[in-house]
C-alpha cells in the first residue's frame, strides 16, 4: 500500500464515525456565514467534451466508446485559455467565488493528478489548468470551489452495471468498487493538498446509483452502492476544517454537508423537477445553480441565451429566497468564455455595483418571491424589488413597522399607509416597468 494510501485510511478511521453526528468546526461555521453574504457565484463546466460542441453529456447521450472517446485527449489544445481573464471577469461581474469542473462524469481531470493518465496534463495543451485557476483567484480575492462527479463513464472501477448512465461506453470488465472509493479519496486528497484555500467540494451523481422504483421517495431513496459519505465527507473536513461540503443528490442533507443545493430550481420551487426536498435554509445556506441558455458545458447549437433582465429576476429571487445563484457558463474548447455569455455577466456587474447593497449579504424577504418581484433584507432596511406591477399599488404583510420609505439611491419618499394586521399600502405608481428592477428602501423596526 502506498503512503497515500495510508494517509487517507488512517484519517478516515479517525474521522468517519464522528462524521455520522457531525458537528461542524468554528472555520466552518464561519465559512458557512461568508458564503451566504457572497449570493453570487460562477460555475464553469469546462473539459474534453467541449471539443464536440454537444454539451458535457455528449459522450453518454451519444454512447461514444471510451476506446474513441479518449481520443480527444490528443487534440484538446485550449490555446486562449486565460485564468487571469476568467478571475478577471467573475470579480467585474459581481461575483464573490467560482464553481470549476474538476472532473464531470467522462471521468476526464482538469488538474495534474497521479491517480489516472485521463487528465488535461496528458493533452498537448499540458498545463495544469486547476493550478492557474487557484494562483489567480488567491492573487485577486475569489473563492475557488471544485465540483467533482461521483459517477464515470470512463473507469472500469466503476459500478457501472447497477449505474443509470455510462451503459454504451464499452466496459466489459467486472467493476470494482473498494478501488472506485478508493481513487475518489486519493484524488480529493490531491485537490485539497495541493491547491491551495478551497472553499467547498460540490458532488454531483448520486442519482446515478438510486434503485428502480425509488425516486419517490425524495427524502431517502435506496442506492445499489454505498458511497462511503462518512468517510470522503470525514476526510475532506479533515484536510480542509473551513472547507463546505454539498451534494447534489436532489434530497434533504445528510449528516457532514454544509449546504444545501438545487438544480435549475430556486429553493422549493421545484418548475425543472429536480428538486422536490424540503428547503433546509433555517439550517445552513443555500445555492440555486442555473445555465445561462439551457446547456451546462459548449452547446454549438444553443444559442436560446437567457435576457439580462431575466438573469437579473433569478438572482434577486435566489436572494428574496436566502439563496446564492450560481450561474454557469460552459467555456468554447478554445478556453475562451462565449461572448454572450460575457456580455451579459458584464451587464450584471454593472447592476451590482449600483444595487449591490440591495444582494450581498441580505437574507431572505418576510414574503417569498412573488411574480411582481420579491424582498431582501438587511439589518433595518428591507428592500422591495418590484420587477412588473400588476396595479399602482402594492399591498404587503411584514412583521414590522416601517418608518421611511423612500426610492433606493435617494431619498424621493414613496408614499405609504399603514393599515391593520401589519399590512401596508405602498404607492409603486412611478416604477417602470422596462427597468430590471426598481427598489424601494424600507428602514423598519423590528
Amino acid at each position: 500500500m502506498n503512503k497515500l494510501f495510508t494517509i487517507i485510511f488512517a484519517i478516515c478511521a479517525f474521522c468517519a464515525s464522528a462524521q455520522e453526528s457531525y458537528t461542524p468546526t468554528p472555520e466552518n461555521l464561519a465559512a458557512r456565514k461568508a458564503f451566504a453574504e457572497d449570493r453570487f457565484g460562477l460555475f464553469v463546466h469546462w473539459g474534453v467534451s467541449s471539443m464536440l460542441g454537444a454539451g458535457e453529456w455528449v459522450m453518454n447521450n451519444q454512447n461514444i466508446k471510451v476506446s474513441e472517446y479518449t481520443r480527444l485527449k490528443d487534440g484538446f489544445y485550449p490555446s486562449k485559455f486565460d485564468a487571469k481573464e476568467w478571475v478577471s471577469l467573475v470579480k467585474k461581474s459581481g461575483m464573490k467565488y467560482i464553481t470549476f469542473i474538476s472532473r464531470h462524469h467522462d471521468g476526464f481531470s482538469m488538474w495534474d493528478t497521479k491517480q489516472s493518465d485521463w487528465k488535461i496534463t496528458n493533452t498537448p495543451f499540458k498545463r495544469d489548468v486547476l493550478k492557474e485557476i487557484s494562483t489567480e483567484c488567491q492573487k485577486q480575492g475569489i473563492k475557488l470551489y471544485l465540483y467533482y462527479s461521483l459517477l464515470d463513464w470512463y473507469r472500469t472501477d466503476y459500478q457501472y452495471t447497477t449505474g443509470r448512465t455510462g451503459k454504451g461506453t464499452g466496459r466489459a470488465e467486472q467493476g470494482d468498487w473498494n478501488s472506485y472509493i478508493n481513487f475518489m479519496k486519493a484524488q480529493l486528497t490531491e485537490l485539497l493538498t495541493n491547491y491551495g484555500p478551497i472553499s467547498g467540494i460540490w458532488f454531483d451523481g448520486h442519482w446515478d446509483q438510486l434503485e428502480k422504483g425509488s425516486d419517490a421517495n425524495k427524502e431517502n431513496p435506496k442506492t445499489y452502492v454505498d458511497w462511503h459519505y462518512n468517510e470522503i465527507y470525514a476526510l475532506i473536513h479533515r484536510l480542509q476544517p473551513a472547507c463546505m461540503i454539498g451534494n447534489n443528490h436532489h434530497l434533504s442533507p445528510i449528516a457532514g454537508e454544509d449546504f444545501q443545493l438545487f438544480e435549475q430550481d430556486l429553493p422549493g420551487e421545484n418548475k425543472a423537477g429536480y428538486s422536490g426536498q424540503s428547503v433546509h435554509g433555517a439550517k445552513m445556506p443555500l445555492e440555486s445553480c442555473i445555465t445561462m441558455n439551457n446547456s451546462w458545458g459548449y452547446s454549438i447549437t444553443d444559442l436560446n441565451y437567457k435576457s439580462y433582465e431575466d438573469l437579473i429576476h433569478l438572482l434577486v429571487k435566489a436572494a428574496g429566497y436566502g439563496a446564492n445563484m450560481l450561474l454557469n457558463v460552459g467555456p468554447l474548447p478554445t478556453g475562451e468564455i462565449h461572448p454572450e455569455s460575457v456580455k451579459r455577466l458584464e451587464k450584471m456587474g454593472e447592476w451590482l455595483n449600483r444595487y449591490g447593497e440591495t444582494i450581498y449579504g441580505t437574507t431572505a424577504g418576510a414574503v417569498k418571491p412573488q411574480d411582481w418581484g420579491c424582498i431582501t433584507e438587511k439589518d433595518n432596511k428591507v428592500y422591495i424589488h418590484v420587477f412588473k406591477k400588476k396595479d399602482n399599488k402594492l399591498l404587503l404583510q411584514l412583521p414590522y413597522k416601517v418608518k421611511s420609505a423612500v426610492k433606493f439611491g435617494t431619498q424621493e419618499k414613496v408614499k405609504f399607509q399603514a393599515i391593520d394586521n401589519n399590512y401596508i399600502v405602498l404607492d409603486i405608481a412611478w416604477t417602470n416597468d422596462k427597468e430590471a428592477d426598481n427598489i424601494i428602501t424600507l428602514e423598519i423596526q423590528r
